[in-house]
């Protein structure tokens, strides 16, 4: 890809509003998960009895492992909410830049 064509695309508005709004939303899903990983972690090392806790009376299970696969399912819920905008939003950008750049070149 030669230079000219590579500022056209990193010149055009629609490819500037791409790479902010997925940076920013990729940004903020990121920062979620490290919060809800990183207090899981920070209740198990400074609380370990809260998580230690069983489930019920005659439990077995203690409260961190359903806590422990609700923050797994959580993960996939994050990957699925990213996925579910990256092919509407962010794909309609990409096709758009595509399009612009296509005439611009014709």
């Amino acid at each position: 890809m030669d230079k000219e064509l590579v500022n056209k695309i990193q010149n055009n508005p629609a490819y500037q509003k791409l790479v902010t709004t997925r940076n920013g939303f990729a940004w903020k899903l990121s920062i979620i998960m490290l919060v809800v990983y990183y207090t899981y972690i920070l209740l198990i090392a400074f609380s370990p009895a809260t998580l230690g806790a069983k489930v019920s009376a005659g439990a077995m299970m203690t409260w961190g492992i359903p806590v422990g696969i609700a923050i797994i399912i959580f993960a996939f819920v994050m990957t699925g909410i990213y996925v579910k905008r990256a092919n509407s939003e962010f794909d309609d950008l990409s096709n758009q830049v595509k399009a612009e750049i296509e005439k611009e070149m014709k």
